[in-house]
């Protein structure tokens, strides 16, 4: 349930000093940094919180922050991590009496009630004045003034919050209020991406006996799915091994797309506009893969790459990679439209390749994915890099399997980084 900044920002009183706004590029940095932190964390989501709450005290000037986890049922709020807190509130976390009541703390309030608290000064609250003894701790023991209370909503439901505090009266402006919710939300990604690696493990560490036990071959594939590319999965279930995931070379078609002018785009959009366009690129892209029967796919921001052939066999895998190719080309052009009417120039551009690579699982410890690397996945990746908004751009093994479904034409020998000799590239004319 969203809520606007105003509805929940006491009245300030003349006098009260203003906070300085964000920088837009500090602050696009630091949202980039965090989502780096993601893709290198995405078992453990400790180092994500801590990040967060680095960048969100320098961005917004606040000496002493918190993450809490906590949601509404729950008895008591959990510090999940917090940089330069006031001893006296880590002991009450520690000790088991913070607990979640909306009469003892506005942090328990933003968690149940599901909003945003943002606090001028906390002096002039209903809880200090009610004698609150968590608040007036914070106020008369620890000098606390200014504070915003930002909850973590996953799927609409607060899972806990981001509270920055300052000890002088100096209130949280718009902009501040706004990064942090930014932050709030790459939070509930890296809480979702720990959740989902937990289960993985733990299913991972149960697989082999399942197997070997013949435990029902359909509570296994929807388990697998949760966590694996559905092929994968059900390459799994079909062998009753998991020698399919180990290293081998295979035929691939591969696709590489991402967005044109998505890095300019996020320089100058706010970041909740970057997250929805992302949202629902993916989503739509995603459900594209699904329908083409795609074996395996990554998204890596705003790129994604889709291989055909493996584990899930087809016969004309550089014929299936250009149909996405067309589909994919085909909704960005709606959606990019729709883009424009609200000033986002946004584009789109595909490189499909068809050669063998070796595939398999990489990783170390319980960081691994399954993915494909070789000259074919760097070819696709050069050849999106080089495609123009609305282009498809082909391999010479793949613009010759499909010359005769599509109408394809070369653009000459072109030189590529990584690649050592020229490269002739094929066009797919009127891709839309």
């Amino acid at each position: 349930m969203a809520h606007s900044f105003e509805q929940y920002v006491p009245s300030e009183e003349g006098g009260v000093p203003a906070s300085k706004s964000v920088n837009a590029t500090a602050r696009e940095r630091a949202l980039q940094e965090i989502l780096e932190v993601i893709s290198q964390s995405r078992d453990d989501d400790q180092p994500v919180f801590e990040a967060i709450l680095d960048h969100a005290q320098a961005l917004c000037n606040a000496p002493m922050s918190a993450l809490i986890l906590a949601q509404a049922g729950d008895d008591h709020q959990v510090l999940a991590a917090y940089r330069g807190l006031f001893p006296k509130a880590v002991e009450l976390f520690e000790t088991g009496q913070m607990v979640l009541d909306v009469s003892v703390s506005y942090a328990a309030k933003s968690i149940i009630e599901e909003r945003l608290v943002v606090l001028p000064d906390m002096r002039d609250s209903d809880l200090y004045k009610a004698n609150s003894p968590v608040v007036r701790s914070m106020v008369d023991h620890s000098s606390i003034r200014s504070v915003v209370f930002v909850p973590l909503l996953q799927n609409g439901k607060a899972i806990g919050n981001i509270t920055l505090f300052r000890q002088e009266v100096c209130p949280f402006s718009e902009q501040e209020v706004a990064l942090v919710q930014a932050f709030a939300s790459q939070a509930v990604i890296a809480i979702e991406n720990a959740r989902q690696f937990k289960a993985l493990e733990q299913l991972n560490a149960e697989l082999e006996g399942r197997v070997q036990a013949q435990v029902g071959e359909i509570e296994r594939i929807g388990k697998l799915k949760r966590f694996l590319p559905p092929a994968v999965a059900d390459a799994i279930i079909q062998s009753g091994s998991e020698k399919v995931l180990s290293s081998h070379r295979v035929l691939l078609g591969v696709l590489f797309c991402d967005i044109r002018g998505f890095t300019a785009f996020c320089e100058t959009a706010e970041p909740e506009e970057t997250i929805d366009v992302l949202q629902t690129y993916h989503e739509e892209m995603g459900r594209l893969i699904n329908v083409h029967g795609a074996g395996v796919d990554h998204r890596m921001g705003d790129g994604i790459m889709a291989l055909f052939n493996d584990p899930l066999k087809c016969d004309d895998p550089a014929g299936d990679a250009v149909r996405l190719a067309v589909a994919m080309c085909e909704r960005m052009k709606e959606l990019c439209a729709q883009w424009q009417r609200l000033g986002y120039r946004l584009g789109f551009g595909v490189g499909v390749s068809l050669g063998y690579a070796t595939v398999g699982i990489v990783g170390f410890e319980d960081r691994f994915d399954y993915t494909a690397s070789g000259t074919a996945i760097n070819l696709a990746a050069r050849l999106c890099d080089e495609a123009k908004d609305g282009e498809i751009l082909l391999s010479p093994k793949a613009g010759i399997a499909v010359e005769t479904q599509f109408e394809v034409a070369s653009r000459g020998a072109q030189t590529f980084k990584g690649i050592r000799e020229p490269v002739e590239v094929f066009q797919l004319l009127h891709p839309v």
